[in-house]
């Protein structure tokens, strides 16, 4: 299967200014993810999709591919990945370059575990899955069976439509959310369904461990205590 890895990293970051190219313990942002995509030997060509010259710039620097400018009605805080993706993808595809999947690799979540993207990619073939995505466990206290959602009486219902709650933490079945760092989808969902998950969505659960999603300067003192811990 060919397979495009996409790191999209846009300028004009307003709660971490710079954030894609900011440097973290030596080396700049963008370049952990860049580090996790070339290990992989299931990517067939890895690139970047931004609008910044200065991010394109620091890119070419540690040897990413930038292979075009990312259109700037793509590149708003407000743009959503999607048409990102579609614009890489026809980019190659006018050059007679076509692509089965996509692995999209967001340089805000950037401590993947050694050998996670592969591992992701083998999951997804093996499942023959539409997309897959990296996950980590829902807090149990946060867990659908146990939320709450108000009706128009002013009154509460479980958000699952059950009418009587789980009594035990023990009961409750296993509860994921997108942990960001990994999105595979096939070119024919992304182009055929306008999506990212299609209707067979495959998963692979990263690391709690590593986790953090660079957001706010809350989250970069968050990344600066994990990468010590983490020894990069």
């Amino acid at each position: 299967m060919k397979i495009l890895g996409l790191i999209p990293a846009r300028g004009g970051s307003k709660g971490i200014p710079g954030k894609n190219v900011k440097s973290l313990a030596g080396k700049p942002l963008l370049a952990y993810t860049f580090d996790s995509a070339r290990e992989s030997t299931l990517l067939s060509k890895v690139i970047l999709s931004s609008d910044d010259p200065e991010i394109i710039r620091v890119a070419n620097q540690i040897g990413l591919e930038t292979p075009f400018v990312r259109p700037s009605d793509l590149a708003s805080d407000v743009s959503p990945t999607l048409p990102v993706i579609i614009h890489a993808l026809r980019f190659f595809e006018e050059r007679g370059e076509k692509y089965d999947a996509v692995c999209l690799l967001q340089a805000t979540n950037p401590f993947r575990r050694k050998g996670l993207v592969d591992e992701a990619i083998q999951k997804f073939i093996a499942a023959d899955a539409d997309a897959l995505i990296s996950v980590l466990p829902v807090p149990h206290e946060f867990n659908p069976h146990w939320i709450f959602e108000p009706n128009s009486e002013g009154l509460l219902s479980i958000a699952t439509g059950e009418k009587t709650i789980i009594p035990r933490r023990q009961d409750l079945p296993p509860a994921y959310f997108r942990d960001g760092a990994i999105y595979i989808t096939k070119t024919k969902v992304l182009f055929g369904q306008n999506s990212l998950y299609g209707e067979k969505l495959a998963y692979i659960e990263g690391d709690e461990s590593r986790y953090v999603n660079l957001d706010t300067m809350r989250d970069w003192e968050k990344a600066e205590e994990l990468v010590k811990k983490l020894h990069f």
